[in-house]
C-alpha cells in the first residue's frame, strides 16, 4: 500500500495492492459501516458508507461491471497483465516486461555521462557539449536495449509505463523502433530513484495499485 496523501477538493488518496484490496475494504466497513457500490460512467467504483464516508476506487488497468460490483472490480484488479516498464536517468537505464508483479525479462545497463565542471568561457562551453552528446548516447543505447528486450513482447504488452528524466524517456520512446510501444505509454510517469534492479523490482507495486480516494464525513467543508 502506498502511503496516503492529502488529495485535491478533500480527502486522502492512496494505492492498494490487489492482491489486499478485500482486507481493506473489509476494515472500511469495519470503521464507518455497512457499504452500497454503484459504478461512474467512467468506470470508477463508488463506496458509501453507512456513515457517509465516501470511497473511489479505480482499477489500474479498466474492468467491465457486472455483479456483484465488487467482486468484479477485485478479480479484473489482480489479472496477471503484460505491462513494459522503461526507466532512464543520465548514465542509467532499466527496462523490463512483468506478468502481474512477476518479471518476465529485463536489463539495466550504465554509460558515463560526466557531472557539471567549474569551469568558465569555451572550456565550459566544450564540456556541455561533451555531455550533451553523453546524455545523447545514453538514449541512443537506452533505445537500442529497449528494442531488444521489449519488442518481443510487444504483442502481449497492455501499458507502459517509465520513470526517471523525462525529457530522456520521450527520446527514448521518440525511437522509430518502438513505435509500438510509444502507443501504449501511460501517466502518470512512476516516482522511482536511479534506475537500478530493485527500483524495476519494485515498480509493480506503483503500476499495479488499485487507486483509493477516501473522503470522511470530517473532510467536507
Amino acid at each position: 500500500m502506498t502511503r496516503p496523501r492529502p488529495a485535491a477538493g478533500g480527502g486522502r488518496v492512496l494505492g492498494v495492492a490487489p492482491e489486499r484490496l478485500g482486507r481493506w475494504v473489509d476494515g472500511v466497513a469495519a470503521r464507518h459501516g455497512a457499504l452500497q457500490t454503484t459504478v461512474d460512467d467512467d468506470g470508477t467504483l463508488r463506496l458509501t458508507c453507512a456513515d457517509g464516508t465516501t470511497v473511489a476506487l479505480r482499477a489500474p488497468f479498466g474492468w467491465t461491471p457486472s455483479a456483484p460490483l465488487l467482486t468484479a472490480f477485485t478479480a479484473a484488479a489482480r489479472q496477471p497483465r503484460h505491462v513494459a516498464v522503461l526507466l532512464v536517468r543520465r548514465g542509467r537505464w532499466a527496462v523490463g516486461v512483468f506478468a502481474g508483479s512477476d518479471l518476465v525479462v529485463s536489463k539495466v545497463d550504465t554509460r558515463l555521462v560526466q557531472g557539471r565542471s567549474a569551469a568558465g568561457g569555451w572550456s565550459q562551453q566544450r564540456f556541455a557539449r561533451r555531455r550533451a552528446n553523453q546524455a545523447d548516447a545514453v538514449v541512443s543505447a537506452a533505445a537500442d536495449t529497449a528494442a531488444r528486450v521489449l519488442l518481443p513482447h510487444a504483442a502481449q504488452v497492455v501499458a507502459v509505463v517509465t520513470g526517471g528524466d523525462r525529457g530522456m524517456v520521450d527520446g527514448v520512446l521518440a525511437d522509430p523502433r518502438l513505435a509500438p510501444l510509444a502507443v501504449l505509454r501511460r501517466e502518470p510517469a512512476l516516482e522511482v530513484g536511479e534506475p537500478t534492479k530493485e527500483a524495476l523490482l519494485a515498480t509493480p507495486a506503483q503500476f499495479r495499485a488499485v487507486q483509493v480516494h477516501v473522503v470522511e464525513p470530517g473532510d467536507r467543508p
